[in-house]
């Protein structure tokens, strides 16, 4: 509490010094003044409880100033004690109180008399701050409860009867105050939510909680039904509720929940269809890869081997197509992952080059590739990824190039001991890009020019998954351009360096080893892939028996035991997953521990997961060339 504030009022100074002396204490701050009008002033400017004031002063005595003192409704509650040196007749002390003095002090001063009476007057001046506190807390409490957009009101504990309700009842609910009285609480609930209403309420405050909160629906005068929070709060055996009107918040949250549902619906309907156009394209894409594969391992005549080229070039830029418009739904819907390995980043580099060169080639635009000499080997990275951003932008820069070059510059920075930011520029003499086509080239759908489509081809969906990647590896992508002389992308990112696989040497052009001796199962219902897989298969000298459904896959083994089974997920009468549950938990020994593989279409990571949940060994996306499929055959049977 704030300290008491003492005025002593003497026309001599020698006097202050000695009552001052009697009465300092730490609850109280002593002002002094010799001058009768000063002491108006300071007990105008200072909140004064306590006044002692000398009788016998020159030009205004103090009967005079505790007069002007008590005519003023800012200093007429100051409790004043005279100090005097007078007789102590009768009539002088009721002149004084008369006045408005509450005790007398006689000089010359007992100390203990006088330090008992300040204490007295002390203890009183607390008091009297305090009632007046709780005074004015009352009556800014009563404004807040009289002018509350809230309902406010008290409710016996027992009976819960209302006792007190503001008047805020009749603007929200229609009820006159008196109305409201008197009435049970749960009298206005509406029947459904009574029960639940009042032993969410005897819940809260069993559990020695000291308040809570409910949510009901109540009815208003006119009988329509009313959503309320009511926030509740116990004491001494009364609840004080505080209940706000929250039907418009129910009704948002009501349309919130609705659009959720809808918006969760709509993405389930995405998803599906994602996956039936990722099987229903990409397995055909399979079929034309695998094929053309095949009979470039025949013998040709020039013209034929031309013609199993443009079939593998059409097909992988389908395949890029479908890639870009999966790859861009995967990402939107924050189902896209990162997968950082150890990568030879020079034989990475050289392969993008290398599988674009012919593009650059047919408009006859040289393609260079110059990387820095401080560019390590071997970093940790998404190479899958970092392929497809240098093969977007390279691809971009050749199509939009009719003369001239394109180089993919690579330089590496800031080089630490076990890190290193690298960047990759691809710098072309093409088309260049407007202002204006600057602001949009990296929105999904679109170009940078409205007529680029018609001219050039694509999506509008490579660069937007360009800059989606970047931000999805932690680097970023910028771009420079001077229309009609050439553009520059550059993709900067920092990567971890793998020194230990410095020296590690790897030969691309290992034939692919003969599997003799293993036994393989096609699962799969596609008439092409059956005969694609098969081809490749054969050729690896396994063998080989085929099926087109799920049920056939379990009459099958139930026959013979298969070292593996190659099980596409979609098939007629039974599904891969499900084919595969079976062979778990019906079979035995050998048959039951079968390798399975899923050739799978799909490319959602839920459905690579679901594979391996069901009890698949491996899962090979399709479209596969036959070296990956070598791979994982050999990768599940360890050899």
């Amino acid at each position: 509490m704030q300290k008491i504030n003492i005025l002593i009022v003497d026309d001599r100074e020698e006097n202050i010094i000695a009552l001052q002396a009697l009465i300092q204490r730490n609850d109280v701050n002593i002002i002094s003044t010799t001058s009768p009008n000063d002491a108006l002033k300071l007990a105008w400017e200072n909140n004064i409880s306590i006044a002692l004031i000398d009788v016998q002063m020159p030009e205004i005595d103090g009967f005079e100033l505790v007069e002007m003192l008590k005519s003023n409704p800012r200093t007429k509650d100051i409790l004043v004690i005279f100090v005097t040196a007078i007789s102590k007749e009768t009539k002088y002390a009721v002149k004084g109180l008369t006045s408005g003095a509450v005790d007398y002090l006689y000089k010359p001063l007992d100390p203990y008399v006088t330090a008992a009476k300040v204490d007295a007057f002390v203890q009183l001046a607390k008091a009297q701050a305090e009632v007046q506190q709780k005074n004015e807390e009352l009556a800014n409490f009563a404004v807040v409860v009289n002018n509350s957009a809230d309902i406010i009101c008290s409710v016996d504990s027992k009976s819960y009867r209302i006792l007190m309700v503001s008047p805020s009842v009749e603007e929200i609910l229609g009820y006159k105050p008196s109305e409201f009285l008197e009435k049970k609480i749960g009298d206005f609930v509406i029947k459904e939510d009574r029960d639940k209403f009042l032993s969410d309420l005897i819940v809260i405050f069993k559990n020695d909680q000291s308040s809570g909160t409910l949510e009901a629906r109540i009815k208003d005068f006119h009988n329509e039904v009313v959503w309320v929070k009511c926030r509740v709060a116990s004491k001494s055996g009364t609840y004080f509720f505080n209940i706000s009107d929250i039907s418009q918040q129910k009704e948002y949250e009501s349309e919130l929940i609705k659009a959720k549902n809808e918006a969760i619906n709509a993405k389930k309907v995405k998803e599906v269809f994602l996956a039936n156009m990722s099987h229903e394209l990409r397995t055909p894409i399979n079929g034309i890869i695998g094929i053309s594969n095949l009979l470039g391992n025949t013998p040709l005549d020039p013209q034929q081997k031309e013609m199993i080229r443009l079939l593998e070039t059409s097909s992988q830029s389908l395949l890029g197509v479908v890639n870009d418009i999966l790859d861009i739904s995967k990402i939107e819907s924050g189902k896209f992952s990162i997968v950082r390995k150890e990568i030879n980043i020079k034989e990475l580099l050289k392969s993008v080059t290398d599988i674009l060169r012919f593009k650059a080639d047919e408009k006859l635009i040289k393609l260079v590739l110059d990387i820095d000499s401080n560019v390590p080997n071997y970093i940790v990275a998404d190479g899958l990824r970092l392929n497809q951003i240098l093969m977007n932008l390279l691809g971009n820069a050749i199509k939009f190039t009719e003369n001239g070059q394109v180089t993919l510059k690579v330089i590496a920075k800031n080089q630490q001991s076990d890190a290193v930011d690298i960047s990759f520029s691809v710098i072309d003499s093409g088309i260049g890009i407007s202002a204006k086509g600057m602001e949009r080239i990296f929105e999904s759908y679109e170009q940078a020019e409205d007529d680029t489509t018609s001219k050039y081809g694509g999506t509008g969906l490579g660069l937007t998954i360009v800059k989606k990647l970047a931000e999805l590896k932690g680097g970023n992508i910028k771009v420079t351009s001077d229309l009609g002389k050439g553009s520059t992308f550059t993709f900067t990112n920092k990567f971890k360096i793998e020194n230990s696989l410095s020296n590690f040497v790897i030969n691309f052009n290992t034939k692919l080893s003969s599997l003799k001796g293993i036994s393989v199962l096609v699962a799969e219902d596609n008439l092409v892939s059956q005969f694609m897989l098969n081809k490749i298969l054969k050729s690896w000298e396994i063998d080989t028996e085929t099926v087109d459904t799920g049920l056939k896959v379990l009459e099958r083994l139930n026959q013979r035991d298969f070292d593996v089974i190659l099980m596409d997920t979609h098939m007629p009468d039974m599904g891969g997953y499900e084919t595969t549950k079976k062979i778990r938990t019906e079979f035995k020994g050998k048959k039951k521990e079968v390798k399975i593989i899923s050739l799978s279409a799909a490319v959602l990571e839920e459905d690579k997961q679901a594979a391996i949940n069901a009890g698949m060994n491996d899962v090979l996306a399709k479209p596969f060339v036959p070296g990956d499929l070598h791979r994982v055959i050999s990768k599940v049977l360890a050899i």
